[in-house]
């Protein structure tokens, strides 16, 4: 046989090894744990979703990041479009042609997974297990019908008793008390929250506390600062106000579909800026829209297009 032939054949096998059998250790699973357990850490800190969990999820629905739906799509978890408004592929699941969601990142990918599961009411009572009860979550997972396979609970547990992925269950959380030393102080100091990360017109923002900076944000959610001001077009060094929505992404040209035809009445106290900020829309496109020059000054009761 060819070299080069022989070669890819054991790469191929190699591969498909990895993929068909999580039991066996592989460093195609490990690499991946690597790549993304600062994210699933993140995200078990934010909505109280083991990391192991996560991470096993990923691993197995995307096989380990090289399925064609995580390459083309960046979908990480397998979830099916139902009801999403953002962008779409179709594939080949337990029937032809199903509808997925589509991201622009991984990171969009592993946020709406914890939103999935936090907001959907199949998924509730999960949230009473505790983080390290990572076989009560694998269980309660496919009980509620995350997916079909009859393994799906022992599969999960197996990966993350073999890689050791319950040691990310035990992150202390952000609310902890850590104690911070000082010369005639040694009383603890409780650390910030997280900021929660909530999801409107196919993009995701927070909400700015008192003394929050683009770069204190930035932080927060693994974002670079200066794109984050680029995406709320702002300055880089502004210091936001508390109430600022501050958007993690690129905001859109209008409002979603079904705002169609609905009119905004200007309330005191309110600009285009903070109107597009509060739509998630560009504000060049909110003057746009409304056939505004970029120097008009809105009035109270003003009426004003967001689609």
């Amino acid at each position: 046989m060819n070299r080069s032939i022989f070669s890819i054949c054991l790469l191929v096998l190699g591969l498909l090894s990895a993929f068909s059998n999580p039991i066996s250790w592989n460093k195609v699973y490990q690499d991946y744990f690597d790549t993304y357990k600062d994210m699933a850490i993140s995200q078990m800190r934010q909505y109280g979703i083991p990391a192991s969990i996560t991470l096993a999820q990923g691993v197995l629905e995307s096989g380990a990041g090289r399925s064609e739906l995580a390459r083309v799509s960046n979908n990480h978890f397998g979830i099916k479009c139902n009801g999403w408004t953002g962008r779409k592929v179709y594939h080949d699941d337990d029937a032809e042609g199903e509808c997925f969601r589509a991201y622009d990142n991984a990171f969009d990918s592993y946020i709406d997974h914890s939103l999935f599961l936090r907001n959907s009411p199949r998924y509730s009572r999960l949230f009473q297990l505790k983080n390290t009860d990572y076989k009560g979550w694998a269980y309660g997972l496919k009980s509620c019908g995350y997916a079909t396979s009859p393994t799906y609970a022992t599969r999960l547990i197996e990966i993350i008793e073999l890689y050791g992925l319950d040691k990310y269950d035990r992150e202390k959380p952000s609310t902890d008390y850590q104690p911070v030393r000082h010369h005639h102080q040694q009383q603890p100091v409780q650390q910030p929250i997280l900021h929660q990360v909530q999801s409107f017109n196919n993009n995701y923002f927070v909400i700015a506390r008192k003394g929050d900076t683009f770069r204190s944000i930035g932080a927060d959610m693994g974002v670079d600062y200066r794109k984050l001001a680029k995406f709320n077009e702002r300055g880089k060094d502004d210091v936001l106000e508390e109430g600022d929505y501050v958007w993690l992404k690129k905001k859109r040209r209008s409002a979603p579909k079904e705002y169609k035809g609905y009119v905004y009445k200007v309330q005191a106290g309110e600009s285009m800026y903070s109107i597009s900020q509060r739509f998630g829309i560009r504000l060049k496109n909110l003057y746009k829209m409304n056939d505004l020059a970029p120097d008009y000054m809105i009035q109270v009761g003003d009426k004003l297009r967001i689609r």
